[in-house]
């Protein structure tokens, strides 16, 4: 999953997808530093290089404006949001390589930095208003409670299930009478990847068809 942003790097970063939007081109060193009255044009290109190491940009060190948001459209005060088509039973459990693309998102709907998208499939969740095929937005940054719809790694696959603890069993519930709770205890691989935030679901017969995700109806793991 993609590391948060500090509150400086979340301003700088917004500020590039905005300037951009609004100049085609990218702000130099020197304007960055002059916008947030940074007096070090080292620091500025150090807060470049973390952006790039946590995955937001990529750079081009021969350029004097050589920075490229990945993932963006060019809209001002939007954020690309990675989809990811696999999770893995590694660190990252979400890495670059099993990136399917991005959905662009209006920043006032995004709770955190870091939020991701899957896509979900069957209809464990119907209750919950999780149907087939909605894009499941998830925040990795959330605390995750019992009661939360929360996205979760079993081995090589993941479900979208309530949250629920019993004792030393942890309960992911489902929100349909088909599909029976899963089991979860201590020696399970299993990880919480982040407590579900937001569902887009789209409509009409050219809507993009469904990437192939581990994320199913039924318990990969527990019969």
């Amino acid at each position: 999953m993609t590391e948060p942003l500090t509150p400086l790097e979340r301003r700088v970063y917004h500020y590039l997808i905005d300037f951009l939007a609004e100049n085609t081109y990218q702000p130099s060193i020197r304007e960055i530093a002059k916008k947030f009255r940074i007096k070090s044009t080292k620091t500025v290109s150090d807060l470049l290089g973390s952006l790039s190491q946590k995955g937001f940009i990529e750079r081009d060190q021969s350029r004097s404006r050589g920075v490229r948001i990945v993932g963006h459209s060019g809209q001002a005060s939007t954020q690309p949001v990675p989809l990811f088509a696999r999770v893995v039973a590694a660190e990252p459990p979400l890495a670059p390589d099993n990136r399917s693309g991005y959905i662009t998102m209006d920043r006032r709907f995004l709770p955190s930095d870091d939020v991701f998208y899957l896509r979900n499939t069957g209809e464990a969740m119907l209750g919950r208003g999780i149907l087939d095929e909605d894009y499941v937005l998830v925040s990795p940054s959330t605390r995750a409670k019992d009661g939360d719809i929360v996205a979760a790694r079993l081995a090589d696959g993941a479900v979208i299930r309530t949250l629920m603890h019993r004792g030393a069993t942890i309960v992911l519930e489902s929100a349909n009478e088909t599909n029976r709770p899963i089991e979860v205890g201590p020696r399970d691989d299993f990880a919480v990847l982040g407590v579900v935030c937001g569902v887009f679901r789209p409509f009409g017969e050219h809507a993009a068809p469904a990437p192939l995700l581990p994320i199913t109806g039924e318990n990969p793991i527990v019969s």
